[in-house]
């Protein structure tokens, strides 16, 4: 794998790397588990909708995703909501969302769009779990990358 960059992560992403770097491999498969757990339910504007998602293939368990971009005059100002659907019995593709959930949503598009694509490598868990896992997280964001960039063309 190629060298992980040096890019500063969002403030919350970087909070939850520093969490997963510094915890042993158990006790980083049991912050994943709490991710799972976290992940917030869809609102009831999508319930029945995935239709409305994006399915993200590379994921070992089904896992879809959308993005809503609040209005505004600039990406800085533009909020980025993001929401899964991942079912329960999927619990590291669900702790994969929640992290992402977690640590992206709520910031502004430039920020979004600002995170590097080797994010999901700077948790550490590539001791963790399988390199097949971990392609679904980056797989994950480069969907959500995507989709703020499609959603704030002007």
């Amino acid at each position: 794998m190629s060298a992980v960059s040096d890019t500063p992560l969002p403030a919350p992403l970087a909070e939850i790397a520093d969490d997963f770097r510094s915890a042993s491999n158990d006790l980083k498969l049991q912050l994943l588990l709490e991710f799972s757990d976290e992940l917030p339910a869809l609102p009831e504007r999508y319930a029945g909708r995935l239709d409305q998602f994006e399915r993200v293939d590379e994921c070992q368990s089904p896992l879809f995703l959308t993005v809503e971009v609040d209005d505004g005059a600039s990406l800085e100002q533009r909020e980025v909501h993001l929401f899964f659907d991942a079912p329960a019995e999927a619990p590291t593709t669900r702790g994969f969302a929640g992290i992402l959930h977690e640590g992206l949503d709520g910031l502004s598009a430039a920020q979004v769009l600002a995170v590097p694509d080797d994010a999901p490598m700077r948790f550490g868990l590539a001791e963790a779990v399988s390199p097949l896992r971990l392609r679904g997280m980056v797989a994950m964001l480069g969907r959500i990358k995507r989709q703020v960039r499609a959603k704030t063309a002007t």
